[in-house]
């Protein structure tokens, strides 16, 4: 099943988040307990640059295991994390139309040249 996971983080965390950024990274890319994540963000107000929290589409099992994903991780374990929440994506989501989560794009392939 697929789950939409927003998480808000508290006011002027700039710092810690920065201190945390790898540690959550490497808990994003490497998932547990049968939870993926197919892609996320962050989240950040109308100028694009303040930060407000992050998302993630989720494939987990069930509710618990998509908040037990979230409330492991190390943003939330370090107190950045205000409020978590779980919405159900409707069961015609498209996952297949979402490239997961990877750690670098692929290298680009030009075109064969015309001949």
């Amino acid at each position: 099943m697929y789950w939409l996971m927003v998480c808000r983080h508290h006011p002027g965390q700039d710092a810690r988040r920065a201190e945390m950024r790898d540690a959550h990274r490497a808990h994003v890319l490497a998932g547990r307990d049968g939870v993926r994540v197919l892609i996320g963000s962050a989240l950040t107000g109308d100028d694009a640059t303040v930060a407000l929290g992050n998302f993630g589409v989720l494939e987990a099992p069930d509710r618990s295991a998509a908040l037990a994903f979230a409330e492991a991780d190390p943003y939330a374990r370090a107190g950045i994390v205000a409020d978590i929440e779980i919405t159900a994506l409707a069961s015609t989501f498209q996952a297949h139309r979402i490239d997961p989560m990877t750690v670098a794009a692929p290298p680009r392939r030009d075109p064969p040249e015309a001949a």
